[in-house]
């Protein structure tokens, strides 16, 4: 009779614990997903072009466009300078104190029409990673490398340092209107663009993707965002990101 009423709390115990644990037809949290990139619309990656304000010609694959027709432009109107494009690397100096403007932009399939890509604004480079802190009058060279499959762009040398924030802009007009990939341009994608669309970073290809503070402009679609540092950036979509 002892024994059978200390096997009772033992069975109610064990009853407990079976409960505790997780049910099949529980509900269960979503888990962790990287974000939807954007991709370039079409086949192909877009040419880039490039113009030099300087002397008002043209630098990248295929042959130069006139100046003011768009391409790639800097304001080099002063200290090192020097314009260099391959088919998706830019490079050009930035100097602390002086304020120095990257434009990109993209050809149309028909390669007639150029459209913006990205700018960038520079005028207080602070801290080089393996150099240190600059001086007024230093300069460092800038790297802008753009991926010709998504909608993004890694600047470099990662882990630059600002005292004044840069300000970066990213046109994501190239994308045609198909923000979620599926080949139909339709409500959908409205939604993801007014709702869930965002700018995000990632410090280096081991890190996650986070999205980052940037303000959103849908008459010409793009996002603009002041940078403390350089990194990896990339125009994408979750349906689990914090709306900022």
């Amino acid at each position: 009779m002892t024994v059978r009423h200390a096997l009772i709390p033992l069975a109610l115990t064990l009853l407990a614990v079976g409960c505790a644990g997780s049910h099949p037809t529980a509900v269960q949290q979503p888990p962790a997903q990287g974000p939807h990139f954007l991709r370039w619309a079409g086949n192909s990656p877009p040419q880039f072009r490039a113009i030099d304000p300087l002397s008002g010609s043209g630098a990248g694959g295929g042959g130069g466009l006139s100046s003011g027709s768009g391409g790639l432009s800097f304001d080099l109107a002063s200290g090192p300078g020097g314009l260099s494009l391959g088919q998706s690397t830019a490079t050009f100096w930035a100097v602390r104190g002086q304020e120095r403007s990257a434009q990109i932009n993209y050809l149309s399939a028909a390669g007639d029409t150029s459209s913006p890509f990205l700018r960038l604004t520079i005028s207080d480079p602070a801290y080089v990673p393996g150099v240190g802190d600059l001086a007024p009058g230093d300069s460092v060279l800038i790297t802008v490398t753009i991926d010709t499959v998504n909608i993004g762009v890694s600047l470099e040398p990662t882990g630059l340092q600002f005292g004044d924030p840069a300000q970066l802009q990213i046109w994501y007009g190239g994308a045609g209107g198909d923000l979620n990939g599926d080949g139909v341009v339709d409500s959908a994608d409205a939604q993801i663009e007014s709702r869930l669309l965002g700018l995000w970073y990632r410090e280096g290809a081991d890190s996650a993707w986070t999205p980052i503070r940037a303000a959103q402009s849908l008459s010409d679609r793009s996002f603009i965002s002041q940078l403390l540092h350089f990194c990896d950036y990339e125009v994408s979509f979750s349906e689990y990101a914090v709306s900022w």
